[in-house]
């Protein structure tokens, strides 16, 4: 495989690295993991040492506190006003759901106006596999239409957020293409490139490499790795110039295979990563500036 590094890094910075922490996500519990933190205190808190250990980014699912997921606009404002009394990391939310109605998950987009959120870029089938049993032990279908789509990027441009377009698949990124004509989505856009999905891009680095190819050229981007693919396309991503995301919501394992402890334990890692190839992970002011997040 042919691949030129400079031209991976797109609208990126190559001396930093945006690392975002994906704190508690909506399916993981705490019988997986007892580190994932359901209420807006505890959030805050998990967004607050994930800040100290070098991310910039917090991305955040709302949880009740018995850890069911939910869409309530005062949990996501409590959580909001809880994360900002702590720290200064750029607040990321969430807006994906399986049979949540659109109006519910742009309300609190609308009335707390996070500086990010996450734009899911088309449909697919969304499960996992058991080897162990034999058996799917979640199978839905993820549910994206274009007009939904529209609706939440008129929700975000309305509040003045910033989109961060989530792409499991090729597919996703050229969705961006009608967005773009009708002039609701504006350049620089920010890609976060998932993979390992069972329904998505599977995960490796030369599928990775596939999919920064297919970005505009001032896109910034980061990986998203499922489970114990994250380490190396963390990996991957440093050397070819993207940023990065870690976090509960997608693995609760360091490379040698231990169970963490919080959110930080993963971002001091990634943080450790990012130096050993000569990039310093950037402060939330700098990834402000590099993802060109609204004031």
């Amino acid at each position: 495989m042919s691949f030129d590094t400079q031209d991976s890094v797109k609208g990126n910075d190559p001396e930093t690295v945006v690392i975002s922490a994906a704190l508690t996500g909506a399916l993981t519990t705490r019988d997986q993991c007892e580190a994932i933190p359901y209420t807006p205190a505890e959030i805050a808190e998990e967004a607050a040492a994930a800040r100290e250990a070098g991310a910039a980014v917090a991305h955040i699912h709302a949880r009740t506190d018995e850890g069911d997921p939910t869409f309530s606009t005062e949990t996501y404002r409590e959580i909001y006003e809880e994360v900002r009394d702590r720290t200064d990391i750029i607040i990321n939310f969430s807006t994906g759901a399986v049979d949540e109605p659109v109006e519910t998950r742009t309300d609190y987009i609308r009335e707390v106006s996070p500086e990010v959120a996450a734009l899911n870029m088309g449909s697919m089938n969304y499960a996992k596999y058991s080897d162990r049993r034999g058996d799917f032990v979640f199978d839905q279908v993820f549910d994206n239409s274009f007009s939904e789509i529209q609706a939440f990027l008129s929700a975000m441009n309305d509040a003045g957020v910033k989109p961060e377009l989530e792409c499991f698949d090729t597919g996703h990124i050229g969705n961006i293409r009608p967005l773009v004509k009708q002039g609701n989505l504006d350049h620089p856009i920010q890609f976060s490139l998932i993979m390992g999905v069972l329904g998505g891009i599977p995960a490796s680095v030369e599928n990775l490499a596939h999919q920064v190819r297919q970005l505009p050229d001032d896109a910034t981007w980061q990986v998203i790795g499922i489970s114990r693919d994250q380490w190396p396309l963390v990996g991957a991503a440093l050397s070819m110039g993207g940023n990065v995301r870690v976090g509960l919501e997608d693995n609760f394992y360091l490379p040698e295979g231990e169970m963490v402890e919080s959110n930080a334990d993963l971002v001091a890692r990634a943080a450790r990563m990012a130096r050993d190839v000569g990039r310093e992970p950037a402060t939330p002011d700098e990834a402000r500036e590099i993802m060109e997040v609204p004031g």
